[in-house]
């Protein structure tokens, strides 16, 4: 059995981690995505790795290296995509960003006022579902169709600011 990575610290994504980055989303979905069709698969890859990942703002959960070991971008209180490398899976990293992305900006340890978050996650990741279940998200509605209009029904969860997962 390989030694669990320590989480050393969560930082703002460098511009020139994009591959590498891609490198973690593209291993994650290969793990937790099987439903999807090789040539959708192909589809999103292409907006991850050429659209998204350069633009958004992502935050990541590096290693004692400094190594990425996953990432979350969000867009005001929305996590748009929260990834983790399936080596580095359930050590506590995807929790661990889910709690950076809930303190607003300017947060401090001392005010408290953690801010409630939305997630869309696709209805058969069974992995992400468990995942933001055990933390208390909670279903706010469904679409059948993603944001691209492809067939991959969506689930759409909240977590209130006074749920304290830690």
């Amino acid at each position: 059995m390989k030694p669990q990575p320590v989480l050393h610290r969560i930082r703002r994504a460098h511009p020139d981690e994009t591959e590498y980055l891609f490198a973690i989303w593209e291993a994650a979905v290969a793990a937790t995505h099987d439903f999807i069709a090789p040539a959708d698969r192909a589809f999103y890859a292409d907006l991850v790795r050429e659209r998204y990942l350069p633009r958004a703002r992502i935050a990541v959960a590096t290693g004692a290296g400094d190594e990425p070991l996953g990432f979350i971008g969000m867009a005001a209180e929305h996590i748009e995509a929260l990834f983790v490398h399936p080596d580095h899976a359930r050590c506590g990293i995807g929790r661990a960003l889910v709690a950076h992305a809930r303190k607003p900006p300017g947060w401090r340890a001392v005010s408290g006022g953690l801010r409630a978050v939305r997630v869309d996650v696709n209805e058969e990741n069974w992995p992400a579902r468990a995942f933001y279940a055990r933390l208390g998200f909670q279903p706010t509605g469904r679409s059948r169709l993603d944001a691209c209009g492809r067939p991959y029904p969506i689930l759409h969860l909240r977590l209130e600011a006074d749920v304290d997962f830690l």
